[in-house]
């Protein structure tokens, strides 16, 4: 009888353990390295065209980088800058001059734009 009890005790926590994983699996869409790649690419050529040197990146839903292209007159903290500004544009879901925005007109507190790897343009820091 408790032989029983501990195998029914065992084979419920089991089942759970089971459905919980199932529950905990989680599936998202990310983009190709080609697909990110023509993203950074079109930023880029954008930007020549409107005059300016400049580094693109192109981050995952992570956060990491996944491309950067720098300009070969692109200005040395570019590619840095440019890799934090996508960073950031990921984490807030938003522009980072409109993030910018809402931090002058004290909507969003300042010190948001002294976070690792956060940054926002125009703010001035």
């Amino acid at each position: 009888m408790r032989s029983a009890s501990i195998t029914a005790v065992v084979l419920a926590l089991g089942t759970s353990a089971a459905i919980a994983d199932e529950s905990a699996t989680v599936t998202y869409k990310s983009l190709s390295p080609e697909v990110a790649l023509q993203a950074a690419q079109a930023a880029l050529k954008q930007c020549r065209t409107d005059g300016f040197q400049i580094a693109v990146a192109v981050v995952d839903r992570f956060g990491q980088p996944q491309v950067m292209l720098r300009d070969r007159y692109a200005g040395l903290p570019a590619a840095d800058a440019a890799t934090r500004k996508a960073y950031t544009a990921l984490g807030f879901h938003a522009a980072t001059s409109d993030l910018a925005k809402s931090i002058k007109s004290g909507k969003m507190d300042s010190g948001l734009g002294l976070l690792p790897h956060v940054a926002m343009l125009g703010v001035g820091w």
